[in-house]
């Protein structure tokens, strides 16, 4: 209901506006009676109306008096005046405090009821205008928190932990519950995001199916909840590992071109010998001794080749931190990553950003 004051020293004048309006069918309701000015403005920090409907000439503190304190105190409030004055003057201050309109006593009921109907249409466009406004901020939010999530997915899928993934799509389910109904355009966008990370990390490892390549089926469907876009996601992202695992433990020879391209892919993640046997299904000693026979270095040279060439290469960038190119690189420890690259280049990032 839309509250509604009426201010005016006259009562039976303000009998005649509360039998002219049409509350009910507006949504309205009058929630309180001033006799002036001040005690109109005391009401309307008491009872909080949305619609003022005031006279003009009153004792005590006159209808300039309130419109200049409403308009002040209480900016979003609707302003209607009400006089028995044709008067430029009042006229005046109302246009110049943001009245909504002037009308003339006696009241037409059809004026009153469509001024009043104005107001009702303004508040609505504004109190969407805050939702649509609050939507947007508690999309920013989450999507924010997304990338954390984005993250052990990620994590999950690399290290072919068919549980991890499973879980972390509920975690998200959760956080995103935690937010209320999510909007069709909110789900939209998550699922378009995690899919297509999904793509890449089908791509990044090798991973040769009809839907990595050409993309998931969607339907509106699955974007009626939450729960079914997160069910969904739950269910590619699964049957893409279950494909990826067939594909690499029935494999009858290890394919050393496959890994390389995984390091490549992975390098700036915590990858260590151990995990990466267990992805490609070998023992970690397999995996060490065909790796070097066929490269030349072991594992961890080859990751710190790759992690020193990319690092090089982000330096040439001065918008890019030595901070931020050591966290790309896979180095949380920004004083590690410094005697790394000096040992592997015989100098600091600094100075060959310097010679660069």
């Amino acid at each position: 209901m839309i509250r509604v004051l009426i201010v005016d020293d006259e009562p039976w004048n303000r009998d005649i506006l509360k039998t002219f309006g049409a509350w009910e069918r507006l949504g309205m309701s009058v929630v309180g009676e001033a006799e002036d000015g001040d005690e109109a403005f005391r009401l309307a920090g008491e009872l909080s109306p949305q619609i003022v409907i005031t006279d003009m000439r009153m004792p005590g503190a006159d209808g300039v008096e309130l419109l200049q304190a409403l308009n002040h105190h209480f900016p979003d409030m609707k302003i209607i005046v009400v006089s028995g004055y044709d008067d430029f003057a009042y006229a005046k201050h109302a246009i110049r405090y943001k009245a909504v309109d002037y009308l003339l006593k006696p009241v037409n009921p059809v004026e009153l009821n469509a001024v009043l109907l104005k107001c009702k249409d303004d508040l609505e466009a504004k109190e969407a205008e805050q939702q649509q406004q609050e939507a947007v901020e508690l999309d920013y939010e989450f999507f924010h928190k997304l990338s954390r999530y984005k993250q052990l997915l990620r994590l999950y899928f690399n290290e072919l932990n068919r549980e991890g993934v499973q879980m972390t799509c509920k975690q998200v389910l959760q956080e995103l519950e935690s937010y209320g109904e999510s909007s069709p355009h909110m789900l939209g966008r998550l699922v378009q995001e995690l899919l297509s990370q999904l793509k890449e990390l089908a791509a990044s490892n090798g991973l040769d199916t009809p839907t990595a390549k050409a993309g998931f089926p969607l339907s509106q469907d699955m974007l009626s909840s939450a729960d079914r876009a997160l069910e969904f996601l739950s269910v590619c992202y699964v049957q893409e590992l279950e494909q990826l695992i067939r594909q690499r433990k029935y494999k009858n020879k290890l394919n050393l071109e496959e890994v390389r391209r995984y390091m490549d892919s992975h390098f700036a993640e915590p990858i260590t010998l151990e995990q990466l046997a267990k992805n490609f299904f070998v023992s970690k000693e397999y995996m060490s001794k065909v790796f070097k026979q066929e490269y030349g270095q072991n594992v961890t040279d080859y990751i710190v080749q790759r992690r020193m060439e990319k690092a090089r290469e982000w330096l040439t960038d001065k918008q890019i931190s030595i901070k931020a190119v050591a966290e790309m690189a896979g180095y949380e420890d920004v004083s590690y990553f410094y005697r790394v690259f000096k040992r592997h280049f015989g100098m600091a990032p600094g100075e060959m950003r310097k010679e660069q």
